[in-house]
């Protein structure tokens, strides 16, 4: 027997079973507008589908919703890998809309993640104003810019010319590339940890009707003493016009293990032949080539919300990071979706450590699981949310401890869609 929608109706929840995939992800398709995927993606995404971690509502014999959790670690303030559900192909039949099927589907999902004991759920939102009720706030941010490489010069640090770079087929450096990322990972908060093998293809995913007339997926190692200390993956989009070439770099991905390898490798975008516009989207906010470049508003960037995070397990995951200065506060966590979280908290941490346990004392901050969302990897401050009226401080100052402390050094960023 599945799990019956709440609203009483014939509906039900049932884990899905690996011969009813194909079903369950047409209905997905179909949801996200009908578009037809790749044969290599698909059997890709089939590859990486967990069933005991997801599954279809279904009416009698037809399948009307999906919904999936990939199992990741997310890196939180402080260096450590948290545990967290990446919700993933999500979505309802538009024949079976507003009959509660969504509402019913996110209950289980975070039932089953507390019973996983993990104590984050994570995703990226397709509608921003559709996650927000079921506690989840947007924890991270991401920079696009189409940067205009005929007039935009890149000065570089020292040590950018010790780079070596060589082309290479992505297919074959699969394995470099994948180090290079797993370096990273304890590196920046809201980096995924890629814990169930398959991951480090998607990166190399290449369909030919994807290409919207962009060469096939290039990439450039960067090399130091023989070891791979970079790479990026990229398209070029040739285009000529009265006065010339005006082609376009799609860069898809770079990671380098520092400064120099990262110059190294944006120089190279920017140095194109016969191309003078170089578009990049999904980086990181504080990415260094921002503040090297000589013309930023020539660059044209702008940003958007990123990974959306929910606090399944209030106090393990608050005393899974650490804080950036002391905090000592009593939090007054309002939670009406995932009740066990409701309640007063006493957080108490710093640069080395954190606890947080239940507390009858006064509350010094009032606010919803949603804010602690936004707040919890530092790319959001409670400040700012208390300036926007959702976040309540009840004892004077504490809003501006507990801001600092739970900020974060570099940007969160989240690497890649799931």
């Amino acid at each position: 027997m599945g799990t019956q929608l709440t609203t009483g109706s014939a509906i039900e929840l049932r884990e899905l079973r690996p011969e009813q995939w194909d079903t369950y992800y047409d209905v997905l398709l179909r949801a996200f507008g009908g578009l037809p995927e790749p044969t290599e993606e698909r059997e890709l995404y089939r590859g990486l589908t967990q069933f005991d971690r997801s599954f279809a509502a279904w009416d009698g014999d037809l399948c009307v919703g999906s919904a999936g959790a990939f199992r990741f670690g997310v890196t939180v303030p402080g260096g450590a890998s948290v545990a967290a559900a990446g919700v993933t192909m999500v979505g309802v039949a538009a024949t079976h809309r507003r009959r509660g099927v969504l509402t019913s589907m996110m209950r289980k999902q975070l039932d089953d993640v507390r019973s996983w004991g993990e104590p984050l759920a994570v995703l990226t939102a397709s509608e921003p104003a559709i996650y927000g009720r079921f506690g989840y706030g947007v924890g991270t941010f991401q920079l696009a810019a189409e940067i205009d490489t005929s007039r935009v010069r890149l000065p570089v640090p020292d040590g950018t010319d010790d780079v070596r770079l060589r082309y290479a087929e992505p297919a074959d450096v699969i394995d470099a590339c994948e180090s290079v990322y797993a370096s990273l990972v304890p590196v920046r908060p809201g980096m995924l940890a890629r814990v169930r093998p398959g991951w480090e293809r998607v990166g190399v995913l290449d369909p030919e009707d994807g290409r919207d007339g962009a060469s096939p997926l290039q990439c450039v190692l960067a090399e130091r003493d023989g070891e791979t200390v970079g790479y990026a993956r990229y398209a070029v989009k040739p285009d000529w016009g009265v006065s010339g070439h005006n082609g376009v770099v799609q860069l898809r991905e770079l990671a380098a293990v520092d400064a120099a390898a990262q110059a190294a490798l944006w120089r190279f975008l920017f140095d194109l032949d016969l191309t003078t516009t170089l578009r990049v989207y999904g980086r990181p906010m504080d990415e260094a080539w921002q503040y090297q470049v000589s013309d930023i508003r020539r660059c044209r960037p702008r940003f958007r919300d990123g990974m959306y995070v929910r606090l399944v397990d209030v106090g393990a995951a608050l005393q899974a990071r650490t804080y950036q200065t002391p905090v000592d506060v009593v939090l007054e966590v309002e939670d009406a979706f995932c009740p066990w979280n409701s309640g007063r908290w006493r957080l108490s941490g710093d640069a080395k450590g954190a606890s947080c346990e239940r507390t009858t004392d006064a509350a010094d901050l009032s606010l919803t699981v949603r804010e602690l969302g936004s707040a919890y990897l530092g790319a959001v401050s409670l400040a700012s949310l208390g300036a926007a009226g959702r976040v309540r401080e009840v004892r004077q100052g504490a809003l501006a401890e507990a801001s600092v402390g739970f900020g974060s050094v570099v940007a969160p960023w989240m690497p890649h869609g799931f």
